[in-house]
């Protein structure tokens, strides 16, 4: 699947943003997402994500999610994103 997260957030409002951008991936939603490096990406959500805890490597805790996208364009490629990484989503219907 995926390493484990480049950040882990603790802070309740990163938290608060990771839960919006949930209830904005529900099961078989086709999506466009909008990374925070530019980058875009359209799909579907198979499952909507959780918030997991993680450990870095050092032994603290904190909270990500990632999420999976199914490519729209590309069938054969599976995206599986941290939602840190997300910027925003753009909901376009369902599978």
């Amino acid at each position: 699947m995926t390493d484990g997260p480049e950040h882990l957030y603790t802070q309740q409002t990163d938290i608060a943003r990771m839960e919006a951008l949930i209830r904005q991936l529900p099961d078989e939603a086709r999506v466009e997402i909008r990374l925070t490096d530019g980058g875009a990406i359209t799909g579907v959500v198979p499952a909507r994500p959780t918030v997991q805890v993680f450990r870095d490597a050092d032994g603290r805790e904190g909270f990500n999610a990632v999420v999976r996208i199914d490519d729209h364009t590309r069938p054969d490629v599976t995206h599986y994103l941290w939602l840190d990484r997300i910027a925003s989503v753009t909901a376009l219907g369902s599978a």
